[in-house]
């Protein structure tokens, strides 16, 4: 039967909010600062088929792990095993959902009439599950039984009785529980939140309107997508990149794209991709979708909320086995520099004929960085984990961000440095931008940052890794390409070592662990750039006398 315009756009409308109250549910009652302070998981909602009809603010490189999750848990258990009350709960890399292991899916069944009539879904990074290292982070794992535990589909509640020996299985293999367990009671109230939202709507409107409104939701994405395709240029657009090592000294790896783009599709194939690597660099195939919807989304319509619909134009193809479509028990601890790897390759290919959707080539990492060791006040494990933020490119008509995290992160954060003094056993000495080369153009790529994180504990452990390391970010339009990422570790005879990846690399109290992220690529020639600009840089400090001369062939003593 046919809603009432006004009535579907209502619940349509409803159905997109209810994202963002999970969103806040997950950021009240989640026990870890990478969650509530970096917020570093997505949430959202599907149709029973694992549509996706709305996701909450959070990671963008989650976009197609909340739909895939629940298809994948559709595939294990038939619909008569799955019950008012269940709540399920994966983390496999290599089904729908998957990243790594340390990303935990929370998957809730929602039933209104008897009848099952959505998902809701939440994707959280938990500071610990298990594994040989710290945070269960590493980048010299070769199989995924080193990096911590597997729940593949599991049911962590059966009709609304919780799973106590699976709770107590993680609780008694992981080395924060509290917060573990913490965590993933908040990933299951959001997803509770989000449920009761959606069977009070079936209430109000009738399950008919409720209906209704998701196939309105998904046609409207897939409608207001698809001319925005129609606008874009048309053709075959290629590119290729490298992820340089997998950790364990393998590499470079080849990341190819041919992007097909018609009025009716985008084909993004990845054939000829490098087989994946001995090290943990790999990504699964829903990482790979994530990766390309990203950039689809991008380029299509950027202004309506993310939903499958929006997607139903976008076609991807990868042989399996490479390190995009990565097979068990592949490592794949730090996927996410591969994902990123992905998605600026078909930037890459897209940026030179969208100069007005995409800039230059900006840091492309997480700088995924984990630092551990036992707190000095308290004499507790103490395990801190966040991305870093770095620069990117210039566009067309202005400069890049500095300071900003990566194109996978979204609304990420870095946790504040009174909270991480407080809470972790050192100190933070600097966080500034850096004045390196790299970037120049008529608009300059925004600069890189410097953290320095002085150890006040007896000695303290850091796990770190980076691409773009000795790649560098790429230009546009004669614009100079920018610096790269890079760790550093200070030692207290004035020695410095220097490291791209790296797993517990040990630093005793007074000693610093530096990291230092890259410079984003400039757009256009350096020679024409206003001196009007040229003099607010080196007032600002963004660019140095030197660079001023070498890189855009002005006299600074001329600007005064």
């Amino acid at each position: 039967m046919q809603q009432d315009p006004f009535t579907r756009e209502i619940v349509k409308d409803a159905l997109v909010a209810l994202g963002e109250e999970m969103f806040q549910a997950m950021i009240r009652t989640s026990m870890s600062p990478i969650i509530y302070e970096s917020t570093d998981f997505a949430v959202g909602a599907t149709d029973a088929v694992g549509n996706l009809l709305a996701q909450g603010n959070g990671v963008t490189g989650f976009l197609a792990m909340l739909d895939t999750a629940v298809q994948s848990t559709l595939r294990h258990w038939p619909l008569d095993r799955i019950h008012p009350g269940d709540v399920f709960i994966t983390n496999c890399p290599y089904e729908g959902g998957g990243t790594h292991l340390s990303d935990v899916v929370i998957v809730c069944p929602v039933f209104a009439e008897g009848r099952l009539i959505a998902w809701t879904v939440n994707k959280a990074h938990w500071t610990e599950v298990g594994g040989t290292y710290p945070g269960s982070s590493t980048t010299c794992s070769t199989d995924i039984y080193q990096e911590g535990l597997h729940f593949r589909f599991l049911k962590l509640y059966n009709r609304g009785e919780i799973n106590e020996a699976l709770v107590e299985m993680i609780r008694a293999n992981v080395r924060l529980p509290d917060s573990t367990i913490g965590d993933m009671h908040a990933g299951v109230a959001a997803c509770r939140v989000g449920a009761r939202r959606i069977a009070e709507l079936a209430d109000k409107y009738g399950l008919d309107a409720l209906i209704d409104a998701m196939g309105s939701l998904l046609d409207y994405g897939e409608r207001m997508t698809r001319e925005e395709l129609k606008r874009l240029p048309k053709g075959v657009f290629t590119a290729q990149d490298v992820v340089e090592e997998d950790g364990l000294g393998n590499g470079p790896f080849v990341i190819k794209v041919r992007l097909t783009i018609t009025d009716e599709k985008m084909i993004a194939d990845f054939t000829g991709t490098s087989p994946q690597a001995p090290g943990p660099i790999n990504l699964g195939e829903a990482g790979l979708v994530t990766a390309a919807r990203c950039v689809f989304k991008a380029v299509t319509n950027t202004e309506i909320p993310a939903n499958g619909g929006c997607f139903r134009a976008l076609d991807i193809i990868c042989p399996k086995g490479t390190i995009l479509t990565a097979q068990s028990p592949a490592p794949v601890s730090i996927y996410y520099e591969t994902k990123l790897a992905a998605m600026e390759t078909m930037w890459m290919a897209l940026a030179p004929i969208m100069p007005d959707k995409l800039p230059a080539g900006h840091q492309r990492t997480v700088g995924g960085t984990f630092i551990s060791g036992i707190h000095p006040d308290t004499g507790r494990l103490f395990v801190m984990g966040e991305p870093l933020v770095g620069g990117w490119g210039a566009g067309h008509d202005r400069d890049g961000d500095a300071g900003q995290f990566c194109c996978a992160n979204g609304e990420t954060f870095n946790i504040p440095v009174e909270l991480a003094e407080s809470r972790y056993g050192f100190e933070i000495d600097q966080y500034a931008l850096h004045d390196e080369d790299g970037g120049a153009g008529e608009f300059r790529g925004g600069k890189g940052v410097v953290l320095d994180y002085r150890i006040t504990s007896d000695e303290a452990f850091l796990t770190y890794s980076a691409t773009r390391t000795r790649s560098r970010p790429w230009g546009l339009a004669g614009g100079q390409p920018g610096s790269c990422n890079r760790a550093e570790v200070l030692r207290t005879d004035g020695s410095v070592e220097v490291y791209s990846m790296v797993t517990a690399i040990r630093a005793q109290r007074g000693e610093t662990f530096r990291l230092v992220s890259a410079t984003g690529g400039g757009y256009g020639d350096p020679a024409r750039r206003s001196p009007e600009r040229l003099k607010a840089d080196l007032r600002d400090g963004y660019v140095t006398a030197e660079q001023a001369r070498r890189d855009y062939g002005i006299d600074p003593g001329t600007l005064n």
